[in-house]
C-alpha cells in the first residue's frame, strides 16, 4: 500500500490534486490507516493510470468518472484508442522538431503544415463521441449512477461478495450443462440481482453482458478464476435463457 505522498511522488500529481480526486469521488483509496491517512493499492494505481490517460487527452474529470465507473468499461479498448491519439500527437511533435532543426540550419522556407492539428482533433472528437455514447449518456448508466450514488465502501464490498457467491453457484453446476434447470435458474437469479442492485436488466441487456463476458478478457479472467471455462458457460446459459 502507498501513502498519498508516495503516490504523488510516483505520478507527479500534487497531494492536493489527489485529495481533490478523492473529494469528488473520481479516485478514492482502497483503505485508510488507523490515523485516517489514505492508502492506495496497486489496483488503485491502475485506475489512476487510466484516469491520467483520459486527462492527457483532455477529457473533463466528470466525464472520466462516468467512463471508468461504468460496469461495461473496456480497459483494453480504451488503451488502444489512447495509443492511436498519442501516436498522432507524437508524430506532430516530431514534425515540429524537424522544422525547428531546419530553421536552425538557415532554411527560410515557409512551412505551416507541421502546425496542423486537424487530424488529431478529428480522431479525438470521434473517440470522445464514441466514449460518451458507450459510457456517459446511456439510460443504463444514469440508472446505475442513481442506484449506486449512496453506496458506501461496505455496501460495495457486500455487493461484490454476493456476486462472487453467484459465480461460484454457476461453477458448481457446469457439469449439468447450460440447458439444465439449475443453470437457467441461476441466470434468472443473476438477472434479478443486477436489476435490484445496479440497473434494470432486460433480456437485451443480459445478452449484451453474455457477449461482454467472452469478448472482454478482463471480464473473462475475473469470472474464470472460479473455474476454467466459467465465463463461456455463463454466456451460453444466458443466450439459452433469452431464447
Amino acid at each position: 500500500m502507498k501513502t498519498v505522498k508516495q503516490v504523488a511522488d510516483l505520478t507527479g500529481l500534487s497531494v492536493r490534486s489527489l485529495h481533490h480526486y478523492d473529494t469528488i469521488g473520481l479516485f478514492k483509496p482502497s483503505k485508510y490507516s488507523e490515523s485516517g491517512y489514505r492508502l492506495y493499492s496497486d489496483e488503485d494505481l491502475k485506475i489512476l493510470q487510466q484516469i491520467l490517460f483520459f486527462k492527457e487527452l483532455d477529457f473533463p474529470l466528470k466525464e472520466i468518472e462516468s467512463i471508468i465507473k461504468n460496469p461495461s468499461f473496456n480497459r483494453e479498448k480504451a488503451l488502444l484508442n489512447h495509443k492511436n491519439l498519442l501516436t498522432l500527437k507524437r508524430n506532430r511533435l516530431n514534425k515540429l522538431i524537424r522544422l525547428v532543426d531546419k530553421k536552425l540550419k538557415g532554411d527560410d522556407s515557409m512551412s505551416f503544415s507541421e502546425f496542423d492539428v486537424s487530424e488529431i482533433e478529428k480522431l479525438q472528437k470521434e473517440y470522445a463521441d464514441e466514449v460518451k455514447e458507450m459510457y456517459g449518456n446511456t439510460d443504463k448508466y444514469k440508472m446505475f449512477q442513481e442506484k449506486t450514488k449512496n453506496y458506501s465502501k461496505s455496501d460495495w464490498a457486500n455487493l461484490y461478495e454476493k456476486i462472487e457467491v453467484i459465480f461460484k453457484k454457476f461453477a458448481s453446476v457446469m457439469d449439468k450443462g447450460e440447458t439444465s434447470e439449475e443453470a437457467q435458474n441461476l441466470v434468472k437469479e443473476w438477472k434479478n440481482f443486477i436489476s435490484e442492485n445496479l440497473y434494470d436488466c432486460n433480456n437485451e441487456t443480459l445478452l449484451g453482458l453474455s457477449k461482454l463476458y467472452i469478448d472482454d478478457k478482463r471480464f473473462t479472467k475475473n469470472i474464470d478464476k472460479h473455474k476454467d471455462g466459467l465465463a463461456d458457460f455463463i454466456s451460453k446459459s444466458i443466450q439459452i435463457y433469452c431464447k
